[in-house]
């Protein structure tokens, strides 16, 4: 996403009190290992919180083009609780999303927060208009945004706060150098970077230690597969946004689109549900984020994390 003229939204559309942290002996940590999302296993955020390897994305509990209050609030706080229901134990928004509609609807529906529950949120982009994510990484916002994200949140921590997009105008070292002082303050507690090429993320952890990096990454744009490949060896967790490519039926260049149907109709699935699979195979540090304003989209999502792909699946998928 170097040309911020292609937007987010067109992209997708072509320990403190409050400190959401896990605990092992918690009972939301009990609940999830049972539920659904933990058959895709755990990750570790900074070898110190560990979570579900399946998430939620909570985007889409926004309005139309993220943009405005949900045309179903009722609906949309549903679903976050039956997230929680599910296992899942990591959600991930933006004051962007709404915007700061998504973090004050998560609010609302979880605040008191269940220990065991790890929300990750972001700063660096402005919404002026729903057509328009501008970014601002200017260490002023950042710090500004934090702020009012931990107000909407009812934190006094932020679990994992993540750099939206670097801005052009702006050193990334400044921006990236601002989460780490407020990593500092007790304001956050783990930084995270999004939208990060390899050369990037090297010169962020120059500056602080990264938890997590959250790049477009699925079976059609591989594109950061650099990245993933550092996130791997490094035990970073990776969080692919937009993990299901655009188009009904994924068809991509190259064939590979063809490989994900021909299995998932193998299966008996959804050429969603395989998509996810695939994201959860491709490497241990994956931390897949689909998001949905549907109670029953959300249980397909997450019955993905039951799909063990074979060798040769992942193959033929490519």
């Amino acid at each position: 996403m170097r040309d911020t003229n292609l937007t987010r939204r067109q992209a997708l559309l072509a320990g403190a009190a409050g400190v959401t942290t896990l605990l092992v002996s918690s009972p939301l940590a009990r609940a999830a290992a049972a539920a659904p999302a933990a058959a895709a296993g755990t990750v570790s955020v900074s070898g110190e919180l560990t979570v579900n390897r399946m998430g939620f994305g909570a985007m889409r509990i926004t309005g139309p083009d993220i943009w405005g209050e949900p045309n179903n609030p009722a609906q949309a706080r549903a679903v976050l609780h039956r997230a929680l229901d599910l296992g899942v134990n990591f959600i991930d928004t933006a004051d962007a999303y709404g915007p700061e509609v998504s973090e004050r609807l998560i609010a609302q529906a979880l605040y008191p927060y269940p220990r065991g529950l790890l929300i990750a949120t972001k700063g660096g982009l402005m919404r002026p208009s729903p057509v328009q994510w501008v970014p601002n990484g200017r260490p002023a916002h950042l710090r500004e945004a934090c702020e009012a994200s931990l107000r909407r949140l009812r934190l006094e921590r932020i679990g994992l706060y993540q750099l939206h997009h670097i801005d052009p105008a702006v050193p990334l070292e400044e921006s990236v150098g601002e989460l780490a002082r407020l990593q500092k303050a007790g304001k956050i507690g783990h930084v995270g970077v999004s939208n990060f090429t390899v050369e990037e993320l090297a010169r962020a952890r120059r500056i602080v230690p990264i938890a997590s990096v959250q790049n477009r990454y699925n079976v059609s744009d591989r594109s950061s597969e650099g990245v993933l490949e550092v996130c791997t060896r490094e035990r970073i967790v990776f969080l692919p946004w937009a993990p299901i490519a655009s188009g009904s039926a994924q068809r991509l260049e190259g064939g590979q689109g063809g490989g994900l149907e021909a299995v998932a109709q193998a299966r008996g699935v959804s050429v969603l549900s395989l998509a996810l699979a695939w994201l959860l195979a491709k490497s241990p540090m994956i931390l897949p984020i689909p998001g949905t304003s549907s109670p029953e989209h959300l249980e397909e999502n997450v019955a993905a994390a039951r799909l063990q792909l074979t060798a040769a699946e992942m193959s033929r998928i490519g």
